[in-house]
């Protein structure tokens, strides 16, 4: 029980946000048919926005919904996630970007899935808001890269505790920390006897947004730029600022 004599959630969604008033609605008003479909019932899932200094409408139209809005000040998407994390209560974390959407029975899903103490990390995948040529072989080129890996996207999700263990996302990285933090998951789970996994029948619908923006063939001259920063694992670069941390929403 908490100290306010409510019992605790047994899940926490937690939604990284800056400046996302856009399409913030479109996200949480799918996680809200999720929550009333959960088997345990709404209440035992929490949402938790955190709000990455937005000076637009995000934290107001979070709080309509009803959502627990966390401010964490650095500009740092591992630092976000993190600091969403810290303020759970949930015994189950799941994470997904404000400009996606998410199944109906994703809370569900993840939750029979962790239950079986089957797997480290999940993810739920996803499909794009749209095709074109450019997606459709976008796609394409990522699909081996995440047989291989086992680094998914979509919803992630994982136990608590588990988070805890590997001290949550690497904030030294500006971009690219969802899959070092799923690799690192990997490794954990496997001293335990556990896999990674992708959550069968609850897949998301990501956004396109930054194909509108760069072209939607602009991953086949993004990739290598983004492999070379994994190697060298240094500060920000130009690619990465542009890319992740600076668009229209300033």
């Amino acid at each position: 029980m908490t100290s306010h004599g409510m019992a605790a959630p047994r899940l926490s969604l937690v939604i990284p946000a800056y400046n996302e008033s856009a399409l913030l609605p479109r996200l949480l008003d799918t996680v809200m048919t999720a929550r009333a479909r959960y088997r345990h019932g709404p209440d035992a899932v929490e949402v938790i926005v955190a709000d990455n200094g937005s000076t637009d409408d995000t934290a107001t139209i979070a709080t309509r919904y009803g959502c627990r809005v966390v401010r964490v000040e650095p500009r740092n998407i591992g630092a976000v996630r993190n600091g969403g994390a810290r303020a759970a209560r949930g015994e189950l974390l799941c994470f997904v970007d404000a400009d996606g959407r998410v199944d109906p029975d994703v809370f569900n899903v993840v939750d029979e899935t962790l239950t079986t103490g089957k797997y480290s990390v999940g993810a739920t995948g996803v499909m794009p808001e749209r095709w074109s040529l450019g997606i459709f072989c976008t796609f394409v080129v990522l699909l081996p890269l995440i047989w291989v890996t086992r680094v998914d996207t979509g919803l992630i999700f994982c136990r608590r505790e588990d988070f805890n263990a590997i001290g949550g996302y690497d904030e030294k990285w500006f971009a690219a920390e969802d899959v070092v933090f799923h690799l690192a998951m990997i490794k954990a789970g496997r001293r335990r006897g556990q896999r990674p996994v992708r959550a069968a029948g609850a897949k998301g619908i990501a956004s396109m947004r930054k194909f509108v923006k760069f072209g939607d063939w602009h991953y086949f001259t993004l990739l290598p730029h983004a492999l070379a920063m994994m190697v060298r694992n240094g500060a920000i670069t130009r690619m990465a600022r542009e890319y992740w941390y600076v668009d229209e929403r300033e």
